[in-house]
């Protein structure tokens, strides 16, 4: 890292830099120790080409709110400061290794193991979302194995990236303004994950999650991401928008069948067709979910019989199919418009910004994501502002 010596002096009162791990596209990540409690932490460092743009106090604030969160599951944020115009924040040092590093080794992973390790993010999950915190870019690389268990990192960093550009700030809660200056094409989050929703910066929440944990569960139960021959970002977010994976029971048949209809239903294109709630897909995979009977017709009281009009089944389904096509029409001239501002994006980034190194995969503590390059999305909910299944405006 080109400021790694400006980043040691700066911090020079509160840590002692050992030595560096890895970069990703969101951040470059350091070990130190942390002076004031003899504690061994994880820095952080917002990559340049995203710090630039951020407000630092803003930045440090959105923090802060998602540091509210302590959970087994979860991998505590510590801190957040801006060091001579470097933003960073830090976390526990986490011993083990990234679900990414497990997978990349090449060795089987048991049925059993893999279940405990997406129940364990699961969990997670159903406790941020209750806190109304939706993590927006979860994948392997943010999932430790240690002890164990295993521990989702980085929770509430993508919103605070995208939330610290805003354009005024708010003298009440950090969750309430929502301009930013965030351009289309940048949302949070890692094209191998990401939901249809938050590709074309629409309005996300718990159910954004629980696609990207499915993607996951796909990915750890089939030995192969399902579109891992997209090999560019614009690639992979169209298979997103418009692709369905092979049922996961196909690929994997010792997949139990309740299994692997929770994971397919959570790759839903439509976040109104997956399950409702990280509890849910936890009910539904230990099978204790509830056999609820057929909802009741509803009946309106203020329409005979004679005013309704019964429309055929086959007319319906065509209706619906036109609809359907619709949509997905829609979705594809969005997607365009999202190709066309990341092209842009990375050209101004080629004339402003100086060359950053390649990203590496750092060997423990959450390294920050594959080759893909992020994208950048909407914010989160105030906690006392209902479940975390709200929905959130970009």
């Amino acid at each position: 890292m080109a400021d790694l010596a400006r980043l040691t002096s700066a911090l020079a009162d509160k840590f002692r830099i050992e030595r560096e791990l890895g970069a990703g596209e969101m951040s470059h990540i350091f070990v130190a120790t942390e002076l004031a409690n003899n504690r061994t932490v994880v820095i952080k460092v917002v990559a340049p080409e995203h710090a630039g743009e951020l407000f630092a106090d803003r930045f440090s604030r959105e923090v802060k709110f998602a540091a509210r969160l302590k959970h087994a599951n979860i991998v505590p944020l510590l801190s957040a400061g801006d060091a001579n115009g470097i933003a960073y924040y830090t976390m526990p040092f986490v011993e083990g290794r990234s679900l990414r590093q497990r997978l990349a080794s090449g060795d089987a992973i048991p049925l059993a193991e893999a279940t405990q390790i997406l129940r364990d993010v699961l969990k997670a999950l159903a406790y941020a979302h209750d806190q109304s915190v939706v993590h927006r870019d979860i994948k392997p690389e943010h999932v430790l194995l240690s002890s164990g268990k295993a521990v989702v990192t980085d929770f509430g960093i993508a919103k605070a990236i995208s939330a610290s550009r805003t354009m005024e700030i708010s003298t009440e809660s950090p969750i309430t303004v929502s301009a930013t200056l965030t351009s289309v094409g940048s949302t949070p989050g890692t094209p191998a994950y990401t939901a249809p929703e938050q590709a074309v910066g629409s309005v996300v929440d718990a159910r954004t999650d629980l696609y990207a944990w499915g993607m996951m569960a796909y990915e750890l139960l089939a030995g192969a991401h399902p579109f891992a021959d997209r090999t560019t970002p614009q690639t992979m977010v169209a298979a997103q928008l418009t692709e369905r994976p092979a049922p996961i029971g196909e690929v994997n048949p010792a997949v139990p069948e309740a299994f692997a209809g929770i994971i397919m239903r959570a790759l839903e294109k439509d976040a109104d067709d997956r399950p409702a709630s990280a509890t849910e897909v936890l009910a539904a995979i230990d099978g204790t979910a509830p056999t609820a009977p057929p909802a009741a017709p509803r009946v309106s009281t203020r329409r005979t019989s004679r005013d309704v009009k019964v429309v055929p089944a086959a007319e319906r389904d065509a209706s619906q199919d036109i609809s359907r096509r619709m949509g997905v029409a829609a979705a594809l001239l969005v997607f365009a418009l999202l190709v066309w501002g990341w092209f842009s994006r990375q050209a101004a980034q080629r004339n402003d910004v100086p060359n950053a190194s390649a990203p590496a995969s750092p060997p423990v503590a959450a390294p920050e994501t594959r080759p893909d390059a992020p994208l950048e999305s909407p914010r989160d909910t105030r906690p006392d502002r209902g479940p975390g299944t709200r929905m959130e405006k970009p």
